[in-house]
């Protein structure tokens, strides 16, 4: 799992006032510190854990969630970042990582419109869908589901939550959780079956 790493000029307890930079994966995602007058020292010891133990595994959810694995890294460092920048308000939170992958959730979908009123406006055909999962199988699978139904089977069995988790972190009623995770596990169970 990749370490936080924070890059700017500090000294003791002074505000942040760099670049914040994390790693997902190998690779590095650069976003601006809106946050200047943050004390870094005061949450550093948290948020480090808290992102050493999360980050990966948020990375590879949004990825499966939002079908493309570099919109999922984007978005899980975007998710980090504006979760570093305001970790008091989000450490108190009953499941910050649910607040998270919701903030990464959100600004990924924002980015998949964006891609598509592109690619209209310049008549280029869609992007192609990219492998996601080791097991094309189930990738594929779950690439077929709406966005709604691929955010609670993600949730669920990739991130091991609970409905009431869920719910909380999608904002959305319990029993519309279940009835998600019904439809889509069925729509699973057909598309499998029928590739082989």
């Amino acid at each position: 799992m990749a370490a936080t790493e924070r890059t700017g000029p500090r000294a003791g307890g002074t505000p942040h006032d760099g670049p914040i930079e994390i790693e997902l994966d190998g690779e590095h995602t650069e976003r601006t510190d809106r946050a200047d007058d943050l004390d870094v020292e005061l949450w550093e010891g948290t948020f480090d854990s808290f992102c050493a133990r999360e980050q990966a595994t948020m990375a590879r959810a949004l990825a499966l969630a939002l079908d493309d694995r570099e919109l999922g890294r984007d978005a899980a460092a975007e998710a980090l970042t504006r979760a570093w920048e305001r970790w008091d308000t989000v450490a108190s939170y009953g499941n910050p990582a649910g607040w998270v992958y919701r903030v990464g959730l959100n600004w990924g979908r924002s980015r998949l419109r964006k891609r598509r009123r592109e690619i209209v406006s310049a008549l280029v055909p869609e992007r192609p869908q990219r492998e996601v999962e080791d097991d094309d199988r189930v990738a594929a699978a779950i690439a077929l589901l709406s966005h709604d139904h691929r955010e609670v089977v993600v949730a669920k069995y990739y991130l091991d939550w609970s409905e009431a988790d869920i719910a909380a972190a999608l904002d959305i009623p319990a029993g519309t959780v279940k009835s998600r995770l019904h439809r889509a596990l069925a729509h699973l169970d057909e598309q499998l079956r029928s590739q082989t």
